[in-house]
């Protein structure tokens, strides 16, 4: 099942795509996808003859994120062997976790906010994973019963703050629209291989990322069970799984956005986002 919700922010109609690839207002079944209508989405949408609801149209329209305000945006750092290379960073033993603010979630084509003191803002392709129903302290081998779908995420960073400015990294991770999210929520059952995804990312039209999900360190399943046992993880929770190489930091010389720089993403199945950076203001934020 294909899931995507149109609209300005805040005001988004949830939308699902039919068999025959027609996309379907589902608002008058479920009012939208977000954590408290999540845990029985699929249950009440299956029970639904979706031809019988409104088609509309995504072209000339924004797309939101395609979960509504997720109570918790985890991370996943360094979860790629070769970006670990080359980021001359040690393979982890063990999933580094951070968080973003679900402050951070926008549309997939939403502009991206250059903070005023920003000198190194990033960019960094990943597979997103949205959990379905509440995850705690679970084995490895139900991990994905606990899984809706799966989506793109641009992983915004201002490195500076990340990694210069002393404290965790979360502080280079949060700003307003550091997480475009989307087109597209994928359900699992559409995703033969989670694992064997390609992915790349181009920035004016000049690739810097093109990498698959099978250089992940850690897999889906690893990191939904590995989260578990510290956290509880609520349904429409987004989980970020981590960058191929190829990020600004890791070019030689280092690359960094700018005003008016074009982001292109894509992950194998899932669609495809385009930012084009802005700078913020009180306005923009």
């Amino acid at each position: 099942m294909k899931l995507m919700r149109l609209g300005a922010r805040g005001r988004e109609t949830p939308c699902v795509e039919d068999a025959t690839g027609v996309l379907r207002d589902v608002s008058a079944v479920v009012p939208d996808f977000t954590p408290t209508t999540i845990p029985t989405l699929l249950e009440t949408l299956s029970a639904q003859d979706l031809t019988s609801l409104p088609s509309v149209s995504h072209e000339g329209v924004r797309i939101g994120a395609p979960i509504a305000r997720p109570h918790n945006v985890w991370c996943i750092g360094l979860n790629y062997s070769d970006h670990a290379e080359e980021a001359n960073m040690p393979v982890p033993d063990e999933p580094i976790l951070f968080t973003k603010p679900s402050s951070t979630v926008c549309g997939p084509n939403d502009s991206l906010l250059l903070p005023p003191e920003s000198r190194k803002m990033d960019w960094e392709v990943e597979l997103g994973v949205v959990i379905s129903k509440p995850v705690f302290e679970i084995d490895k081998a139900s991990a994905m019963d606990h899984v809706l779908g799966f989506t793109i995420v641009n992983d915004v960073s201002e490195r500076e703050w990340q990694l210069e400015r002393g404290g965790q990294w979360s502080k280079g991770k949060g700003y307003p629209n550091f997480c475009p999210t989307g087109p597209w929520l994928i359900t699992t059952d559409a995703v033969a291989d989670p694992g064997d995804l390609a992915m790349s990312l181009t920035v004016n039209g000049e690739t810097m990322q093109d990498g698959t999900t099978r250089t992940m360190i850690f897999d889906v399943p690893t990191i939904v069970y590995y989260l578990s046992r510290f956290c509880l993880l609520e349904p429409g929770d987004l989980i970020c799984t981590g960058t191929p190489p190829g990020v600004g930091m890791g070019q030689k010389p280092q690359r960094y956005l700018q005003v008016g720089d074009e982001i292109s993403l894509t992950v194998e199945g899932l669609g495809r986002q385009t930012q084009r950076v802005q700078a913020s203001s009180r306005e923009t934020r």
